[in-house]
């Protein structure tokens, strides 16, 4: 007996090794060439040390076994360690092992650790490096893909899901990142696409490198799939870390709170000349959004996409918020298509997530145009309306300058019932700008003045004043105070507190039909 039990531990050893190397020193050698990092070098990056416990290091394939290959952890490796004391849980594949190659075994490791993460109410990670389905197990792999998938649908608005890119990922592997919540990406080594560059060659004859097709600029900027986008591997998984300080571990639980010493009661009195005299003239939102923030930190939601609308994560008074605002120096902050899509998506995480929202309000209306119109803005911006309603977390308002028609309604306004509205004196609530109001309601008169160019002015100076300002959606109750720009982050931080234990009731139905 002891001598069984003397050979097995050398087994277990020997088994454990074999694991721990992946597919060997050369390939390893060669994973490194290439700017990446190996997937156990991207675990012990990403965990607080020696934090992480591995689970299926021994597992291999079915069809390996059968076909007489056997491959280390079959290509990923699984477990759960923590970030910040918290417990995550973390799939990373290995492209040293088979290209990263998913089959039956492989799907089986990561559905077994998304299993135990909705069980317990944990996030997962996934770090994405694969060749896709692995081709000698035939169905079996596509069928490990839809394992995959379903249990991604079943934790979305359960637990937070985090995808990172940190190599290939193509065909249907693209599908499970793209139904989680964030999707990170690493310049130069990281791609997604549906069908590659040979295919698009094959089919419509064009030429395009996989870069150009489904690298990270592409989806940061041009598709929107990617939230964020990291220079290399060391820096993304930081990223990651700092997104998880931001979050709860689940849907029953709240984010959370960090005091960064930033007394809440900070005044700032630059904001008092933030908006320019010139209601045509641009300011950056950015400048708003640092100031009112605790310790000026922010952590910005695509950037890169739809710049018309800022969207991300900070604190204030210590609580995680979400922040949706218009920038006015991108498009005067109108609301596109993509501006739209955007916004609801980040919405309704936040609402799922009980992260209180905040909105900052400068918005002409939506964008003009039949490229807008045809590519669906009443699709798009009804998305925008239908989260912004939906939500039941916290939610306040600060009109900024504009808030002009359909546009002011959909930025979470007292009118689809948000908690509370503010405004500072420098807002312009109205259905349309002064210059097209006047230019309806005075047409005629103008037409058969004298000075019609002076007549014209005088107007619209005159309808600016009395019909533009918010003293009178104040006086209606549309606004709940006109407040000092100075002293908008103790406001927010005050109105968050009072908001803390609000209760919100939803319809009983299955689910609403979002205009998708």
């Amino acid at each position: 007996m002891v001598e069984i039990m003397h050979s097995n531990i050398l087994e277990l050893y020997e088994l454990r090794e074999d694991a721990l190397e992946g597919g060997g020193q050369k390939r390893i050698d060669h994973q490194h060439k290439g700017g990446k990092l190996t997937a156990r070098e991207r675990i012990d990056l990403l965990l607080d040390e020696g934090s992480f416990e591995e689970l299926d290091i021994l597992k291999v394939g079915r069809n390996a076994v059968s076909a007489g290959e056997t491959y280390p952890g079959d290509g990923v490796i699984t477990g759960h360690g923590t970030i910040n004391g918290r417990e995550v849980f973390v799939f990373s594949q290995d492209f040293t092992v088979t290209g990263g190659s998913l089959g039956e075994g492989h799907s089986q490791k990561i559905c077994k650790i998304m299993d135990l993460a909705a069980k317990v109410g944990s996030p997962v990670i996934g770090l994405n490096d694969s060749g896709g389905a692995r081709i000698q197990e035939g169905v079996d792999a596509l069928a490990a893909y839809g394992e995959i998938f379903h249990r991604n649908v079943n934790a979305s608005g359960v637990i937070p899901q985090i995808s990172c890119i940190m190599g290939p990922c193509a065909g249907g592997a693209v599908y499970s990142p793209a139904i989680t919540d964030f999707i990170f990406m690493v310049e130069q080594t990281s791609y997604m696409f549906v069908t590659g560059p040979n295919v698009v060659k094959t089919v419509i004859h064009k030429e395009i490198t996989s870069e150009e097709l489904g690298g990270s600029q592409t989806h940061a900027s041009k598709s929107g799939v990617a939230q964020f986008v990291y220079p290399n591997d060391i820096l993304c998984l930081r990223a990651v870390r700092q997104l998880i300080s931001y979050l709860p571990s689940n849907n029953r639980q709240k984010a959370p709170i960090l005091d960064l010493n930033d007394p809440p009661e900070r005044t700032d009195p630059a904001l008092d000349y933030l908006v320019p005299s010139n209601p045509n003239q641009s300011y950056d939102m950015n400048v708003l959004i640092k100031s009112i923030l605790d310790g000026a930190e922010f952590l910005e939601v695509q950037p890169q996409y739809a710049p018309n609308i800022i969207c991300g994560l900070g604190r204030l008074g210590g609580q995680t918020i979400g922040l949706v605002a218009n920038q006015p120096a991108v498009l005067a902050g109108a609301l596109d298509n993509n501006a739209s899509a955007k916004g609801a998506r980040f919405v309704r995480f936040c609402d799922s997530f009980n992260i209180p929202l905040v909105c900052l309000v400068d918005v002409p209306g939506f964008m003009p145009g039949p490229e807008q119109e045809h590519g669906g803005i009443i699709r798009h911006g009804a998305k925008l309306l239908y989260a912004f309603t939906e939500a039941t977390v916290p939610r306040i308002t600060v009109i900024v300058r504009k808030a002009y028609g359909g546009a002011y309604i959909v930025m979470n306004s007292k009118h689809i019932h948000c908690d509370i509205n503010y405004a500072w004196p420098t807002a312009e609530i109205a259905v349309m700008g002064a210059r097209g109001a006047t230019e309806v309601i005075y047409r005629k008169e103008i037409k058969a003045a004298e000075n019609p160019e002076a007549l014209f002015n005088e107007k619209m100076e005159n309808y600016r004043k009395h019909f533009m300002n918010p003293f009178l959606a104040a006086k209606r109750g549309y606004i709940d105070d006109v407040i000092f720009p100075r002293d908008t982050r103790h406001r927010l931080i005050r109105t968050l507190q009072i908001l803390e234990n609000k209760k919100g009731g939803r319809p009983d139905r299955k689910h609403g039909n979002i205009p998708l």
